[in-house]
């Protein structure tokens, strides 16, 4: 038997009809949390919670080794993507309808996950993790709702900037479909064969592409096998963040943040993080921080135990209030 309990849950969607699908595991023998132990995880615009956060190397994974440090630790798969439900749209060509799950309808269902979470257990807030396209999500949230953020780390924190390999430059249908050539390719962009080597090995990266094609269940339809994403984030990135209208106000963000990025970042550089910093207000805690020899995934990287390190320090410091 598992020395943690994992449970998985079916949360009603803001689009009506809709499902999304969210994970908890937390050690078998606790029962009773603070706010700050307990950590809701969003991911990023591409890839599901389920092969991000929760996806098991040298046999555990992120949410696992933060369930084994005492969290009470949390995940959603944002609608279209891994076991939660898809949007009607994504099952007819994508040329047929516009974007859909764009980042307002993704924080109105991370809203509903986080009051969800907070009935659970009898709390009124949360600490929260986002990633990529989940820090404008979070961000997003925690200035809106910042009662009910205790603290806040934005990983690969996306800012107005260089970067956004997502965007082809040409508005997409409803979704965008990825095959593992193109996973692996984005994880390796602008980096030499040294740095592509230290980072992770290239059966690491072809395990982890195949298990990122089986969180859709319609990618072996497709010859070579592709994963559908929702283009919401697509369209958000074209017409918002690179005109030059800010996603949201970090100054309106009341909890403690910190920004980690990784140097060698080509999806959210590290001076988008470094913006989004310096927007911060100087009456919160805040802290940016940097890891040498990490990408955009460096979740999923040689590098990961010092993105682990750095964040559940960062959390525990609440554990204290």
């Amino acid at each position: 038997m598992s020395d943690l309990n994992t449970t998985d849950h079916k949360v009603e969607s803001s689009q009506g009809g809709l499902s999304l699908f969210v994970r908890n595991k937390h050690l078998r023998d606790r029962g009773d949390f603070s706010p700050a132990q307990t950590v809701l995880f969003v991911h990023g615009a591409t890839y599901p919670s389920t092969v991000t956060f929760d996806y098991a190397m040298a046999g555990e994974s992120w949410m696992d080794i933060m369930a084994r440090s005492g969290f009470d630790v949390w995940c959603v798969d944002l609608l279209g993507y891994g076991a939660s439900d898809r949007p009607p749209e994504m099952s007819v060509p994508a040329e047929d309808n516009p974007p859909v799950v764009d980042t307002n309808d993704a924080v109105a269902d991370v809203a509903r996950v986080v009051d969800f979470i907070l009935a659970q257990r009898n709390l009124p807030r949360l600490a929260f993790i986002g990633y990529s396209w989940g820090t404008l999500i979070g961000g997003t949230y925690a200035g809106q709702q910042p009662d009910k953020v205790e603290r806040l780390v934005l990983y690969g924190a996306a800012w107005m900037g260089a970067g956004g390999a997502i965007s082809s430059g040409q508005m997409p249908g409803a979704y965008r479909m990825v095959d593992r050539a193109a996973a692996i390719a984005r994880w390796q962009r602008e980096l030499d064969d040294e740095q592509i080597a230290s980072i992770a090995s290239s059966d690491h990266m072809a395990a982890w592409a195949e298990a990122f094609l089986a969180s859709d269940p319609e990618a072996s339809r497709y010859d070579p096998p592709q994963a559908r994403a929702p283009a919401g984030v697509v369209k958000d990135v074209m017409q918002r963040l690179q005109s030059g209208v800010p996603p949201y106000d970090p100054s309106l963000i009341r909890a403690p943040t910190m920004i980690v990025v990784g140097e060698w970042d080509r999806e959210t550089r590290p001076e988008q993080g470094r913006a989004v910093f310096e927007l911060l207000s100087d009456d919160i805690e805040r802290r940016y921080v940097m890891i040498g020899g990490a990408t955009h995934s460096m979740l999923i990287e040689n590098q990961r135990g010092a993105l682990h390190r750095a964040v559940d320090g960062f959390l525990k410091e609440g554990w204290e209030r």
